[in-house]
């Protein structure tokens, strides 16, 4: 995996800072990354755009795989509403490289917002909450059901779904600057009463993962041990876990069987894909963007 390295921050008031990432004030973020062999990677972040398309879809179906999502129309939705969310593309190399001239706009992550409440009624939306509920029924209590039934239904309290996602081998240390933005952007949405601004909960649907069970006397063994740890694909949705008012996970096992889905092992451990759903208050949200800048940041 791509291992992240040092670049310069150039501030607002012209102050040079040694740090992960480069902020401007043209809505953009340098990475400087290297591998083991030292090759310098760098990203930019930028506006999401039509260009940006089939780099979303795809990224979209490695979250959702063969659920019944319509992650089309989800996908022109966050381009529509363009006044929030970036997207990760690599940036422009000086050398000539016209054999990788395919690959310049590939979309190597993405960051925005579906209020379901505000899309109520559109295609996307209603199947997203129909998964999230079918679910939930499969795995809790009766009590969570409803508990998240009446949250999902309740059109005074909207709900934004939080969509962050990224290839594997891009540092987490891009995430601070992501979702600081689209904070940012969200709260200027609500003062400017554009869509998505105003959300009184925030969903997130995270890629987790578990160590498999191998056997029955496995299960056996391990039934006075501690509760199999919950491994997280973006490490700092572990943050937004924590603070959640409702959490519940699902397997995917069966899903995920497939090029976008691929076979998780760490160690040569295998490892069970789940996905784990979160919702916190957004009142909360600064403390966890807080416990975030301490965790990623230098």
């Amino acid at each position: 995996p791509v291992q992240p390295g040092l670049g310069h921050f150039q501030g607002p008031r012209g102050k040079l800072c040694q740090c992960l990432l480069i902020f401007t004030a043209s809505h953009m973020c340098d990475i400087l990354c290297f591998t083991p062999q030292e090759v310098n990677i760098e990203f930019e972040a930028h506006s999401i755009s039509d260009n940006d398309y089939n780099g979303i879809k795809k990224l979209l179906q490695q979250l959702f795989l063969k659920a019944p999502v319509n992650t089309a129309e989800l996908t022109d939705i966050l381009i529509q509403q363009n006044h929030i969310g970036s997207i990760i593309k690599q940036a422009e190399v000086q050398e000539d490289s016209s054999d990788d001239e395919e690959d310049d706009d590939e979309v190597f992550g993405f960051i925005s917002c579906l209020n379901l409440t505000e899309r109520k009624g559109t295609q996307c939306a209603e199947q997203i909450k129909e998964l999230l509920l079918s679910r939930c029924e499969q795995s809790c209590e009766q009590r969570v059901v409803e508990q998240l039934s009446k949250l999902l239904n309740d059109s005074t309290k909207p709900v934004g779904l939080i969509l962050s996602e990224r290839f594997i081998n891009v540092p987490p240390q891009i995430a601070l600057p992501m979702h600081q933005q689209l904070q940012k952007e969200l709260t200027e949405a609500q003062r400017t009463n554009k869509p998505c601004g105003k959300c009184h909960y925030y969903l997130l649907i995270s890629k987790t993962f578990t160590e498999a069970t191998k056997s029955n006397s496995k299960r056996k063994e391990r039934r006075n041990q501690p509760k199999e740890e919950l491994m997280f694909a973006n490490a700092e949705e572990e943050f937004f876990h924590e603070k959640a008012l409702l959490k519940f996970n699902y397997s995917v096992q069966e899903e995920s069987d497939t090029c976008l889905g691929g076979r998780w092992s760490f160690d040569d451990v295998p490892m069970k894909p789940l996905r784990t759903v979160i919702v916190v208050p957004a009142d909360g949200i600064h403390g966890i963007m807080d416990k975030l800048k301490d965790y990623l940041s230098l």
